[in-house]
Formats: C-alpha cells, structure tokens, sequence
C-alpha cells in the first residue's frame, strides 16, 4: 500500500523482540528444573549405594569414662555401693545392658576384664601390698597389718556406673579374705578393700588390728585419708543418732559429692573382733 513500508526483521530476533538464544535459555532450564533433580538423585545414589561406609561412633559406658575428679569418683562409688545391682535370682549379671539397670547408680563385677588401662589381676595383689604400705607410712594403719596373698585372697573387677550418665563409671577391685580362709586366723589380717581400679588407692577397707579405739583418732585418720586419695578435706558430719552403726564406736565425715550431693564416709571399730574400718557406704 501507498505510504507504508515494511519494515526487515533482523536476523536473530522473532516475536515480542525475544532473541532465538534467550528463547533456548528458558527451555534448558525447564528441562533442568524437570529432568535435573532425579538425574541428581541417581548420581548420588551411585556414590552411595553398594560402597561401604565406616563412621567411628562413641558407645556409652564400655570402656570409655569422663576423667573425674577424686570427689566426684568417691561420690559415684558410694552411691553404687549402696544401690548394688542384682537380677532377680540374686546373682550378678554376666552382661550389663545400661538401659535395663534399675535405679540411678548400679554396682556391677565387670566380666570383661580390665581394658588394658587398668590393674590386672596379676598386678591387684602386689598394688594392694604397695598401698598398704603406704597406708602404714601415713599412720593410717598399724604397722602390724599383714601382707595380702593370693593364695589367701578373692579379688573381683567391678564397675560403679552412673546409670543415667553411664560415661560417668569407677573401676574398682574388691579384694577379700577367701571363705577359705574364714575360720583361720585373722589377726592383723586385711578383710575386706575396694582398689581403684586406675591409681591403686584404697577407697574402703576392714582390718583387724590390735588397737582399741581409745588408740585410734578419726579426725586425724580422716585428713590423712584424704590428702592421700586427693581428696577435698573432711568435714564432720552433724548427727545425734547414736544408732547410724552397728557399733558405738565410730566418727562420720562429709566430702563434697557432685553438683550439691556430698559423700558420707564413717571411721569406725568394732570392740569385740577389734576390727578397724573407713568405709565409703551405708
């Protein structure tokens, strides 16, 4: 028509002035955004599937403890001593399974054995010995007591767990006059001690001993005691019971436990075996 030209489309260029390249953009990405996860997904897969994957994971409560301080492993072993775990049948389970344990603390013998950081039972004795000694330097036993043998002694490896935080155990041996032994004679004899398991050191112990408890001063024994397990120092322990023991002869100390819990431990003497004790439970 008269007055009007057309007007050439540029190579390149088509509708609404899109270009032919921009137009091909928008279609990889639609087929990106339909074809692209599951083409991802099978990829990934391939890296995963049929390979085989190690994670080293941490189990609670074999053979792994937090490093607790001289309190706080008093506080567990007392608490454990006093809630001592048995299955129904009175005896002690073979295999402990954390979650099944009644109560908050379990006193279990340990099957397994010592975890290659601990005292053996080929070492038990000869520690057992080198403590008492030591003991007897301190003036906290009399230099009368006798040495421990095996071929007179029982020693058992066990675990004071904290069952709600089973990370949280003490390895003690609990090492005793054999039954064997029982009607011989037990004059200055050990009868009865918990070892750590870790350091040696004697939490608890009964020991005949040619004492009388006018010889024997608590207070003093007490901070001796102490200072050798590296402990906080002891407090007296405020009672007018006169009948928290089975004898009238004994003193209590407190020592701090964990978070506001503190531990009880009882010197005492038994007037007519005449038998010396510091225990760490009820």
């Amino acid at each position: 028509m008269k007055g009007k030209h057309m007007k050439a489309v540029p190579p390149g260029k088509g509708y609404g002035g899109l270009s032919i390249g921009f137009a091909v953009c928008v279609g990889l990405v639609m087929a990106l955004s339909i074809w692209g996860p599951e083409t991802w997904a099978v990829y990934k897969d391939r890296e995963i599937l049929d390979v085989i994957h190690t994670e080293a994971v941490e189990k609670a409560g074999e053979g792994y403890r937090f490093t607790l301080n001289a309190d706080e492993k008093l506080y567990i072993l007392s608490q454990c001593l006093n809630s001592q775990f048995l299955s129904e049948n009175g005896q002690e389970p073979q295999g402990v399974d954390y979650e099944e344990l009644d109560g908050a603390y379990a006193f279990v013998i340990n099957h397994r054995g010592p975890s290659g950081q601990e005292i053996t039972d080929d070492q038990i004795y000869e520690t057992g010995n080198r403590e008492i000694e030591t003991l007897k330097e301190l003036g906290i036993l009399p230099d009368t007591v006798r040495q421990v043998e095996p071929t007179s002694y029982d020693a058992a490896l066990y675990s004071a767990i904290d069952v709600l935080e089973p990370r949280n155990n003490v390895a003690v041996w609990k090492v005793s006059l054999s039954d064997s032994q029982r009607n011989a004679d037990k004059a200055n004899r050990l009868i009865d001690a918990y070892i750590d398991a870790d350091e040696g050191k004697i939490y608890e112990f009964y020991v005949r001993t040619p004492l009388e408890w006018e010889d024997i001063e608590p207070d003093e024994m007490a901070m001796k005691w102490s200072g050798y397990m590296g402990l906080s120092a002891p407090r007296p322990y405020e009672s007018d019971n006169p009948l928290l023991e089975t004898t009238p002869y004994f003193k209590k100390y407190v020592f701090p436990g964990m978070g506001e819990e503190q531990t009880v431990v009882t010197i005492g003497f038994y007037d007519g075996i005449h038998e010396l004790f510091l225990k760490i439970s009820r």
